[in-house]
């Protein structure tokens, strides 16, 4: 009996043991069959993406044609002409009377009526003789003003000036006054600039005493004459630095601010002077 148990035991141990062994040689053929599977997957797909990827690109590359093509369409901006190219172009013309009554007309056309116009349209009679760009200051002034000691004797007016000379800047006005050195005698000359200086001092220095030749900048000069501080009184020469040009090849009647506090000054007391025949201008 124990024989023929043994037996049995080991036949069915036995079975189970080819069972274990063909179990796991199905899953290596399966794993096996996965993994091929897969490489074949990957294979294929590869191709595909480089199909898709070069689509792209051919997608892509028109367009930035296109884009190129309708920059070209565009027009292209005139660069505006600088004043450094004008005078490379062509050499400086001196200033003249012709230029500050254009001057005149373009700014005050639109806004004033045709009496008020009249009325600030400067006589030929009242100009100088302009600078021709040979002339220093000192030698300029005594061309237009050969009888200077004269005036300058019987000058006796406190707050006013016989000569003023109308400039740019601060830095411009303290150059012309050392310019002045040959021509101005025993003048008294003072420096009307906002740079530093207050109008109140200002006023209290042309209160002091008598002041020949007023150098300066229009907005200053304007204000001062706003305020009582000058008086036109005894004005007989009114000089424009016309032709200097600063460091960007500007002149006066280029830098629009400087430009409109000229107009200004020139438009009232000193254009009634002028037509009146008591007030001469000279471009410088």
């Amino acid at each position: 009996m124990g024989d023929e148990l043994g037996d049995e035991w080991w036949k069915h141990s036995g079975n189970n043991s080819d069972v274990s062994e063909d179990e796991g040689e199905k899953a290596v053929e399966k794993t096996a069959e996965e993994t091929t599977t897969k490489k074949r997957k990957i294979q294929t797909l590869k191709p595909a993406k480089a199909k898709e990827t070069k689509t792209k690109t051919e997608c892509i590359g028109p367009k930035k044609e296109k884009q190129e093509d309708e920059k070209d369409t565009k027009p292209k901006r005139k660069r505006k002409k600088k004043i450094t190219d004008v005078l490379a172009a062509s050499a400086p013309k001196p200033g003249c009377p012709a230029d500050l009554q254009k001057l005149f007309e373009d700014n005050f056309t639109d806004k004033r009526s045709v009496i008020e116009m009249e009325e600030l349209k400067l006589p030929d009679s009242c100009f100088l003789p302009s600078n021709d760009l040979t002339h220093s200051l000192s030698s300029f002034l005594k061309e237009i003003c050969p009888k200077w000691a004269k005036l300058c004797k019987n000058h006796t007016e406190q707050k006013s000036v016989v000569m003023l000379i109308v400039c740019s800047s601060a830095h411009r006005v303290l150059d012309l006054i050392k310019q002045l050195t040959t021509f101005k005698g025993n003048a008294k000359v003072l420096k009307l600039f906002a740079k530093h200086i207050k109008v109140e001092e200002q006023i209290k220095l042309l209160q002091k005493g008598v002041t020949h030749v007023g150098v300066g900048t229009p907005g200053r000069i304007k204000a001062l004459t706003e305020q009582d501080g000058l008086s036109l009184k005894a004005l007989k020469y009114v000089v424009l630095d016309w032709n200097w040009r600063d460091q960007k090849l500007r002149r006066m009647p280029d830098i629009p601010e400087v430009k409109l506090d000229m107009l200004k000054l020139l438009e009232g007391s000193i254009a009634q002077a002028c037509q009146a025949g008591s007030v001469k201008l000279a471009l410088f």
